[in-house]
């Protein structure tokens, strides 16, 4: 029996061919990351209670930065008038507005990210985005914008009472400018890590907390560590040590700010002293996201000592990072002398170099690390699932 040859069909030249997937989990394109981000998007606007916690989130903000303006000022006119008082106010207004803010967005944009893919593959919709031509990455990176974008709105309403801050004086603009911009760099290091978490649990309470507890190690926990390695990096030491010379004998009067009637000479010895070689632990604050913001600021504009939050948490950390430098100053009755000593000290910390550039590489990486466990939670095919877990 004899077989008549199929006859073949021409292709047509105007059919569009099919789509192809993704060679790769890590394949990027910008249409698949803006898909996921704007389907994430519209969700939190149909939202009110985003929404609500937008409005709450300004109205405590602008409740905190009316209060410290009032109290900025009423000390400045308590203290006296001038420039100095003026320029410590605003700055004293600035760092404390700044830290106010960081803390807020440390505690909100957890809930934008913690709960993005494990609140998904509970409700069934994760497996539906798995199943299109989208890749893990691209899903991964779609959700990480988009709650970033939604952090930023919260931000962005906080912006105004930071600039009124500023305006108030004793930051330069470059300060304001650096001042935002880290503030966004560690709301998306916050979203990236509850992301990786999100992926990595299977409850949305389970990666909402841990994502907490790792803030928590950053911010407190840390403070915590480097307190009670104190100790073990301190211990008495023979040390030179520039000191007052009492002479047997000398009747010396002081005035009402404490100071002495004549100039004490102060003298070069060799003495035991307890001393602490910070220079070995203060790594241990360099992560922490205040320390982050505090040290990328500024000095003061016209170069003033300005006691406030920032430039305290700013040289504080550099000092411990100078760690013991003999001779160790003990002359408090030459005031003048002091004040410039203090000054050259300062001087050798910031010569050191910053702080902050260490802090934010350490972030940056947790953040990455979130996102690479994001990833490949979101492979396909996954060798082990959490029980319960939706497949598509």
């Amino acid at each position: 029996m004899s077989t008549e040859a199929q006859p073949r069909i021409a292709p047509d030249e105007g059919a569009v061919p099919p789509p192809v997937r993704h060679a790769g989990v890590w394949s990027l394109t910008w249409a698949g990351v803006r898909t996921v981000a704007a389907l994430e998007l519209r969700q939190r606007v149909r939202s009110t209670r985003w929404i609500v916690s937008l409005v709450v989130f300004g109205v405590v903000v602008g409740i905190v930065t009316t209060l410290t303006y009032v109290v900025a000022r009423q000390l400045t006119g308590d203290l006296g008038t001038g420039a100095a008082l003026d320029e410590t106010a605003g700055r004293t207004m600035f760092g404390f507005i700044v830290f106010f803010v960081l803390f807020l967005g440390l505690l909100v944009s957890p809930t934008l990210s913690a709960t993005s893919i494990n609140g998904d593959r509970a409700h069934g919709t994760l497996a539906t985005l798995q199943v299109t031509l989208l890749s893990p990455a691209e899903i991964v990176l779609g959700k990480l914008l988009a709650s970033w974008v939604a952090s930023l709105a919260f931000l962005a309403v906080s912006v105004p009472f930071i600039v009124w801050a500023f305006a108030t004086g004793g930051t330069a603009l470059v300060g304001l400018v650096t001042t935002v911009l880290l503030l966004a760099v560690v709301l998306a290091v916050v979203c990236a890590i509850g992301l990786g978490f999100s992926a990595l649990t299977a409850r949305t309470a389970g990666s909402a907390v841990l994502t907490y507890v790792t803030l928590a190690g950053l911010t407190v926990v840390s403070l915590i560590v480097f307190g009670l390695s104190v100790p073990l990096v301190s211990g008495v030491e023979r040390v030179e040590v520039l000191t007052e010379d009492w002479a047997p004998g000398r009747d010396i009067t002081f005035d009402e700010q404490g100071r002495p009637s004549e100039e004490i000479p102060c003298v070069l010895r060799e003495e035991d002293r307890y001393v602490s070689h910070t220079e070995r632990t203060w790594w241990l604050l360099a992560a922490n996201p205040f320390v982050v913001v505090a040290d990328a600021l500024p000095p003061a504009t016209g170069g003033a000592a300005i006691a406030d939050p920032m430039t305290g948490i700013r040289y504080g950390v550099r000092t411990m990072r100078l760690g013991v430098q003999e001779p160790l100053d003990e002359c408090w009755s030459a005031w003048q002398q002091w004040d410039e000593r203090e000054r050259d000290r300062r001087e050798r910390a910031d010569a050191l170099g910053a702080v902050w550039p260490f802090g934010l590489a350490a972030n940056l990486l947790l953040g990455a690390a979130g996102v690479v466990v994001a990833v490949r939670r979101l492979t396909i095919p996954q060798a082990k699932l959490p029980r319960g877990t939706r497949v598509a």
